[in-house]
């Protein structure tokens, strides 16, 4: 039996190491998103102005739209390397990269044509770099590039292909499997959230999620006066698991089809944000901005859109804001040029309600059936078992919810930016909208905000990043064009902001 000094030594010595780990995670970015998927680093003061030939290295990459991340000076990414999955590591300061490690090479899933096979984020900790290949599996490697474990894991159907990342928990990594092609017996559900051993790869339990089909979320673990829960978004609901034994605990609907935010949390609430169907933000629609989107393939000018003005980028239009050249702009076609000949007919004469060949405004708005379910951000209190969805949510928001980005909490407001370069801040004890502003930045948005020193760092999808003063009043301080398509969530450290173009990655001090 331990003396009552050295009981004491060894429980000091616990203390100590739990403390040390919680200092090394905060001085790293060790997830999609930064500590805990949050996108905030309070203790980092990366550059608030940038030169886009000015930055400290640029490093060419494989393909890819992964995000990095950091620990002890070196940046992880993933990519796609002459037609093999692949892991690098890079050195923080330099840019140098220090390996490269190929994995099996496997067949590759179908993506859609603004995703990746390299679009999950990898995970890291002191003790191994976490990585998810969706046509793979899972595989663990050690700071120096040595294989510790893998573990394949069967590749889920998804419309758009895989993108959620794993994140770790105490000894576990945690990832979400949900697949298009679910079975409704939750004992033969394909869909599930498992939890390895992160040291061996070994499955520690896994859930069924059987009314869930593919979902693009990352889980996030929410710490709060009642516990601690294992946050899953999923295809029309958020769920709260035990994360010690996968057991479901609550569950909220009211979210629709496409769950591709990660929440975040604060102030004892969860926020949770899903877009409508197809990209829509708003509840209300306007279809003025979809007609004038579909005028662009007017091309004699007449004021309607004849059969015979049908291209190439012709398709139903889901986000107008965008070109239609844009992978997002409209509803997916095939490549195969017959097919999508096929598919652009039939879309035609959904509208064509008299069959005359042409589309004028009141035939294509009377029927703007765009996107399903309804656009929200829902707060959510602690506590609770079953359906919460009436008793425990605060609040819901249905303007302005972006389709790819997540929220980001910060000092009692959310910020949201959405596709066109519309940013809101609300209040998030009440979901009071402070203010909803034009960035000066137009297009797509798909990299997350983050938030470090009270800036806010934006980046559109063309390579705009912008830099906002965090606070009731809109105040852009800074604007840069990077020249350079940007998917991924900028990753930062103590005095550095690194952006990952989908070919190369950025260093700026």
């Amino acid at each position: 039996m331990k003396s009552p000094r050295l009981l004491a030594l060894s429980v000091c010595l616990v203390l100590l190491g739990r403390s040390a780990a919680a200092a090394s995670n905060e001085a790293n970015w060790p997830q999609f998103r930064g500590p805990n998927g949050s996108g905030v680093a309070n203790a980092f003061k990366p550059p608030v102005k940038t030169v886009t030939n000015q930055a400290a290295w640029k490093t060419p990459l494989p393909l890819g739209k992964s995000s990095p991340v950091l620990w002890n000076g070196r940046v992880f990414v993933t990519g796609l390397d002459a037609g093999r999955l692949a892991t690098l590591a890079l050195d923080a300061k330099s840019g140098k990269v220090l390996w490269k490690k190929l994995a099996p090479e496997v067949r590759l899933e179908s993506v859609h044509i603004g995703n990746s096979v390299a679009a999950s984020t990898p995970c890291v900790d002191e003790q191994g770099v976490y990585v998810y290949f969706g046509s793979y599996g899972l595989l663990c490697y050690g700071h120096d590039g040595r294989e510790l474990w893998q573990k394949p894991i069967p590749t889920p159907q998804s419309m758009y292909g895989v993108s959620t990342s794993p994140i770790l928990y105490e000894q576990r990594l945690i990832l979400i499997v949900d697949d298009d092609a679910n079975l409704p017996d939750s004992k033969l559900s394909r869909s599930q959230v498992i939890a390895l051993s992160k040291a061996t790869g070994d499955k520690v339990w896994e859930t069924p999620r059987p009314y869930n089909r593919g979902a693009w979320s990352t889980p996030m673990i929410w710490k709060q006066d009642r516990g601690t829960d294992l946050i899953v978004l999923g295809d029309g609901r958020v769920y709260g698991y035990d994360p010690a034994t996968g057991a479901e605990r609550w569950y909220v609907s009211g979210f629709a089809r496409e769950p591709i935010t990660v929440p975040v949390a604060g102030d004892g609430l969860l926020f949770v944000s899903v877009s409508m169907q197809g990209g829509r933000g708003d509840a209300r629609l306007d279809p003025e901005p979809f007609w004038k989107a579909m005028l662009h393939f007017d091309r004699n000018g007449d004021g309607q859109i004849g059969r015979d003005e049908i291209t190439d980028y012709f398709t139903l239009p889901f986000r107008p804001e965008l070109p239609p050249d844009n992978p997002g702009f409209g509803l997916p076609l095939p490549n195969d040029p017959a097919k999508r000949k096929e598919n652009q007919q039939k879309i035609f004469d959904l509208r064509d309600k008299n069959h005359d060949g042409f589309w004028t405004k009141e035939e294509f708005t009377a029927d703007m059936t765009v996107g399903q379910g309804r656009p929200n951000l829902a707060a959510i209190r602690p506590g609770g078992t079953g359906d919460i969805t009436e008793s425990h949510v605060g609040w819901n928001l249905r303007n302005g919810i972006p389709e790819i980005p997540s929220p980001v909490f910060y000092s009692g407001r959310l910020y949201l930016v959405r596709d066109g370069g519309t940013l809101s801040c609300v209040r998030a004890s009440t979901g009071e909208v402070v203010y909803r502003e034009r960035l000066g930045a137009a297009g797509q948005y798909m990299a997350s905000p983050v938030i470090a020193n009270d800036y806010l760092y934006l980046i559109s999808a063309k390579g705009v990043l912008t830099v906002v003063k965090c606070g009731d009043k809109f105040e852009i301080v800074h604007q840069a064009d990077l020249k350079a398509p940007i998917s991924a969530t900028p990753a930062m450290d103590q005095n550095s902001l690194y952006v990952r173009a989908d070919d190369a990655l950025m260093a700026f001090r």
